[in-house]
């Protein structure tokens, strides 16, 4: 268990106005506790309570091997699959008195399991995710040199990926290769995306039987998983060649891109960091196309803290780190992305991705035009 991050939420917990909070299987209970048990419908997980005490609740399955590591400092609650956890949480409430309080729950809880509880006894529970995101928005030394890695990883796997791509390609098979790439380094933990043509233009595209055509958009996203930090970048490149069309879009975007890195400096305004971005791409006429937040945090988790966004009222400070993503999306045309991880690091702002980013145009193999 990591003390002082627990001391760390139990501080914001009283500072909330919360009992505790729920911690279940996810990257959030790995950076607290450097466990991470599989994810299923039984209920368990970490409660960390005002006083920094700690109990965990689990399924029998689990007890003995969750007492041997945490020790005799954190009780264990154990239930049986012919019982059901709910006499097992209410005796474990009872004894920690938390009957009749509010209580934070984080990412992955599962509602089903919290509002049974919620029926049987008389507890609120509310959403905690802001606490454990504030624990961890600032990497450590260590954390920010591990996010360094793992973008250079990505960044390596770039040229690779130009090399492969071609006409005739399923957006399945260039998932494969980003995984084939990273595979042969021994990572096995990544995010990919692919996306051809006219499935560009959705953002989170979730299909993989486009292939790519002549004079296709082809916008990749793709990350890994290093030493517990994640790393994320997107590139969009053109097949054969680049429409007038097509160039001032991708133009339009790393325009913004770049204008909005250079304002994401420590001490900046959230919402004026997103605004910069934002106001290029309105100029330009595509605002309505632009329906993304600017970026996301970047940690243990692929998604955390600070959200760049017009909504997060917060200033950028020394150890955040995050995306940078405008994009233009046409539904059913075309989209374009451009993404890089900046790091606001000890001696200033680190792009931290560095493949390049000028529009690149893949040579078609002859005959395949």
């Amino acid at each position: 268990m990591k003390t002082k991050y627990i001391h760390k939420i139990a501080q914001s917990l009283k500072a909330n106005n919360l009992e505790a909070i729920l911690v279940t299987p996810s990257e959030e209970l790995q950076f607290i506790a450097d466990i991470n048990p599989y994810l299923c419908e039984r209920f368990q997980g970490l409660f960390i309570k005002q006083d920094a005490s700690c109990f965990y609740i689990c399924n029998l399955l689990n007890a003995d091997e969750f007492r041997e590591i945490f020790g005799p400092e954190i009780e264990i609650f154990s239930w049986s699959d012919s019982d059901g956890f709910i006499d097992a949480t209410r005796t474990a409430f009872t004894k920690h008195g938390l009957l009749g309080k509010t209580v934070g729950v984080n990412t992955t809880s599962r509602a089903f399991n919290v509002l049974t509880i919620m029926n049987e006894m008389d507890i609120q529970f509310c959403d905690g995710r802001y606490i454990l995101e504030a624990m961890r928005i600032i990497k450590t030394p260590e954390e920010m040199q591990a996010l360094r890695e793992a973008a250079a990883i990505v960044d390596d796997s770039f040229a690779e990926l130009l090399e492969y791509l071609r006409p005739g390609l399923t957006e399945a098979q260039i998932m494969e290769k980003m995984k084939d790439i990273f595979a042969r380094q021994g990572i096995f933990e990544c995010n990919v995306l692919a996306c051809a043509g006219a499935n560009s233009s959705y953002p989170h595209y979730c299909g993989n039987e486009g292939v790519v055509q002549y004079g296709d958009v082809v916008l990749m996203d793709w990350g890994c998983r290093h030493k517990n930090m994640w790393s994320d970048m997107s590139r969009t490149v053109f097949i054969g060649e680049a429409s007038p069309r097509q160039s001032e879009i991708y133009n339009i975007v790393l325009e913004a891109q770049t204008a909005a890195e250079k304002a994401a400096v420590k001490g900046a305004f959230v919402p004026d960091v997103d605004k910069t971005a934002r106001d290029i791409i309105t100029a330009k006429g595509y605002g309505d196309a632009f329906i993304t937040r600017l970026g996301h945090g970047i940690g243990y988790s692929l998604h955390e803290g600070p959200s760049i966004v017009q909504t997060n009222h917060i200033n950028l400070d020394t150890g955040m780190a995050f995306s940078i993503e405008p994009g233009i999306y046409l539904a059913g045309e075309l989209g374009v992305r451009i993404e890089d991880i900046v790091l606001i690091g000890p001696n200033g702002t680190e792009i931290l991705n560095q493949a390049p980013k000028e529009l690149i145009v893949v040579p078609a193999p002859k005959g395949k035009e």
